[in-house]
């Protein structure tokens, strides 16, 4: 028996690239200086092709450096775990793990106090990578974690600091992080929970730290199974969703119950008046016996938290099947207007789609950009044409499978013409496999 995930376009590569002075059709804009990277599984090696979960493979990153106008490289990279150095024959750049769990990062990367961290969640730590993508090896923040990290962190514009919930199965507890513009942690607060819940991603506003406590939990069953994902969907366990006051303690955590489901990934959140509004997609359903198939679609919703009244109102604003939601990363927290989704029929089971999905919230509309069949459509990325831009004002950056030359592209779009002629198409050349998530990384000069 096959398992797709290892297999055709979504299959992993077998070899580490570099390749200069990429060709482009169109024009790179010349404010674009820096890193598009994107980070994904891509296994070294697979045993029992059966028991791969694409959830733990070997983290890969993906960058493209762009700088004057040109294409300087593309680099691939997989992040040297323990593990991952001895299966390719090399000595471990070792560094401080947490509780013995060490893992090749294989869900995000971002730059944050000019390092380059590869990221995952449930008790690993991230991984310091070089600017051309080496691994520089495990990373604490000069010992100011705790225990391990999240693959889901929030900037705030405001204030520089990167936000962060993290959890691991070991624990009764899930943990607040606070890390300042500079790289030092300056605050953990531990937040009860019961059950292990799994916790991919929260949200953040100018006042709270939005924690998703949903019925997806730690299974014994599964493993003592020997399961490389022991987690599933969990019907005891009621689905809650938290406000913890950005400067406050445990105590403090104000919970409201939700109708049963799940949330993956955030899109943003916001204070409005006495009500916090938060933008994501939801599944129904999600990991039934700790699986990927047989779950339903994600949808786009909006939910308001009403602080006075106690209650949430869940609505659905698109019930299209469409994930990986992203903003500006400049107004993060703070109100949007537009939104970036990619849709396909199996966007979840492939990680990518065949539509990208731009939503104006102002005006309650969407635009589509449609890709012909097989483009595996990665995540969608806002680069902004200068720092003090307006919103709407830069890039949309992504991977895009090219299927007649059998390799990917790097799509750059026009923020404000989202279904006109690219902006430029950065020709790789090789296949980047659909992956996770990724960031538009500037330079700091």
């Amino acid at each position: 028996m096959k398992n797709r995930f290892l297999e055709g376009r979504i299959g992993p590569v077998s070899e580490e690239i570099t390749a200069l002075d990429l060709p482009v059709t169109g024009r790179i804009p010349t404010e674009l200086n820096g890193r598009y990277l994107r980070n994904g599984p891509n296994p070294v090696g697979i045993e029992d092709p059966q028991a791969y979960h694409w959830f733990t493979g070997d983290g890969m990153v993906h960058g493209v450096r762009l700088r004057n106008g040109s294409a300087e490289w593309y680099r691939n990279r997989w992040v040297r775990s323990r593990s991952v150095a001895e299966r390719l024959g090399e000595p471990w750049p070792a560094g401080p793990v947490f509780a013995d769990r060490d893992a090749a990062a294989n869900t995000h990367v971002i730059g944050h106090a000019g390092r380059t961290l590869a990221l995952v969640e449930a008790g690993i730590r991230p991984y310091e990578m070089s600017y051309e993508l080496d691994t520089l090896g495990p990373f604490d923040f000069g010992g100011g974690l705790p225990g391990g990290y999240t693959a889901h962190t929030k900037r705030d514009v405001v204030t520089g600091e990167l936000h962060a919930v993290a959890y691991y199965a070991g624990w009764d507890h899930v943990q607040y992080i606070v890390i300042d513009a500079g790289g030092t942690v300056t605050r953990t607060v531990d937040v009860p929970v019961e059950d292990g819940p799994m916790m991919h991603d929260f949200a953040l506003t100018q006042k709270y730290a939005v924690i998703y406590d949903l019925p997806i939990t730690y299974n014994a069953p599964l493993a003592r199974t020997g399961a490389r994902l022991p987690y599933a969907w969990n019907n005891d366990h009621q689905a809650r969703i938290g406000l913890l006051p950005r400067h406050g303690g445990s105590d403090e955590v104000r919970w409201f119950d939700l109708e049963p489901c799940w949330v993956f990934h955030t899109l943003n959140a916001y204070d409005e008046d006495d009500t916090v509004v938060v933008d994501l997609t939801r599944f129904p359903r999600m990991l039934q016996k700790g699986g990927l198939d047989g779950n339903s679609a994600p949808v786009l919703d909006r939910w308001t938290i009403d602080l006075k009244s106690g209650k949430v109102l869940q609505e659905t604003l698109d019930d299209e099947n469409q994930e990986f939601p992203r903003v500006d990363e400049r107004v993060v927290s703070l109100k949007h207007r537009y939104g970036y989704t990619v849709a396909s029929d199996a966007v979840f089971d492939t990680g990518s789609g065949e539509v990208m999905l731009k939503r104006d919230y102002a005006k309650g509309t969407t635009e589509r950009r449609l890709f012909p069949v097989d483009s595996a459509v990665a995540e969608a990325v806002f680069a902004p044409a200068a720092p003090d831009a307006p919103e709407d004002h830069g890039y949309v950056m992504a991977y895009v499978f090219d299927p007649e030359r059998d390799a990917t592209d790097l799509l750059i779009l026009s923020a404000q013409d989202f279904t006109g002629e690219p902006v430029a198409r950065v020709h790789l050349p090789v296949r980047v496999p659909p992956g996770f998530h990724g960031s538009w990384v500037p330079d700091l000069d």
